[in-house]
């Protein structure tokens, strides 16, 4: 708190001649002077560290504070003489002018407005989207020949009859007959540009005296016998354990065929007359049973029996299951193979 300036007993008054108000110098250049004696005598000011913080009023009370500047103006003490009149007026005024007004347009944030706005709608000319086709393109479909198709060389394609038949087809025919086979003599077949060669050939009629085969089959000699041989061994002995009935007739899918095998650049077996397949088989008491994926319990149980002992007799058993072209009948077949192996599925 500032104290009133009082004059001192032991000094006389000097007399004050006329003073004139001087006029205040623009903002920013004003200078205050005080006389030696306020400058010795004032205290200094409280630190903003050191004044008492006002206890916390609870809420809804009413306002009885002072505000900052009355509380300001309060806590001076009004000093003597026509100086501190005058310092008071001058630093009021200055703290009017420093402070600056608020702005209006920073007392509130503006507010939004109370519709959305809808964004542009696109043209009505626009480009529609691709649409994909109704139907998917389908690839170019490869030529069902093989003549741009190189096959893997194959020593029967040399084959060539000759002009007296050799020894071992003699010797076959031979074995045929006491089997009680059936079978016709055909010119031989060769096609040159795929590879396909048989130049012995028979025609089946039966494969022993009660056994019959159909449509007409042409195998080469070693096939035929290796298939009447199974059927009079084989499937005659099954059938007969498993329904009580004689095996009457096979059903064969294919037999020679000039063709490469599916899915490979390699001849087939049936391109050498070298390989059977059979679709059905018929008993003497009129059943026919199909090989297929599903077959009934019993009929399932007798080809069970007849495709597994194929694989010896024959090198090749494939059937239902083994991939999709096998899938309605049985693929026996003699291809020759290393250390007389047999590959069976």
């Amino acid at each position: 708190m500032e104290q009133p300036l009082t004059p001192r007993v032991d000094q006389p008054l000097k007399p004050r001649g006329k003073s004139r108000r001087k006029q205040p110098k623009p903002r920013g250049e004003q200078q205050i002077t005080r006389s030696p004696a306020q400058q010795t005598t004032q205290p200094p000011l409280p630190s903003p560290a050191d004044v008492p913080l006002p206890e916390q009023r609870p809420a809804g009370s009413p306002n009885t504070e002072k505000s900052p500047k009355t509380e300001e103006q309060n806590t001076e003490a009004p000093k003597s003489g026509g100086a501190s009149n005058q310092f008071n007026e001058e630093k009021s005024r200055y703290k009017k002018q420093a402070l600056p007004e608020p702005q209006a347009n920073m007392e509130s944030e503006p507010e939004p407005p109370a519709v959305a706005p809808i964004p542009t709608p696109k043209p009505d000319d626009q480009q529609p989207e691709a649409q994909p086709p109704d139907v998917a393109p389908q690839p170019p479909q490869k030529p069902a020949d093989t003549g741009d198709q190189k096959m893997l060389p194959d020593p029967r394609s040399a084959d060539l009859p000759a002009d007296k038949m050799p020894a071992e087809e003699v010797a076959c025919r031979e074995r045929l007959k006491a089997l009680g086979v059936e079978f016709e003599e055909h010119k031989a077949e060769s096609n040159p540009e795929i590879g396909c060669s048989i130049p012995y050939p028979l025609v089946l009629k039966s494969l022993g005296r009660s056994i019959a085969i159909a449509p007409d089959t042409e195998l080469n000699c070693p096939m035929a016998e290796a298939t009447a041989r199974f059927a009079a061994d084989v499937v005659q002995p099954a059938a007969k354990a498993e329904f009580g009935a004689d095996l009457k007739s096979i059903g064969q899918a294919s037999a020679f065929v000039c063709r490469p095998r599916h899915g490979a650049g390699k001849l087939s077996e049936h391109a050498f007359g070298n390989a059977l397949d059979i679709a059905s088989f018929t008993l003497s008491d009129g059943r026919t049973i199909e090989v297929g994926l599903t077959p009934p319990e019993k009929e399932g149980k007798f080809l069970d029996a007849v495709r597994k002992a194929a694989c010896g007799p024959f090198r090749t058993v494939l059937g239902p299951g083994a991939d999709a072209d096998h899938a309605l009948h049985f693929h026996f077949d003699l291809e020759p193979r290393r250390h007389g192996g047999t590959f069976c599925r």
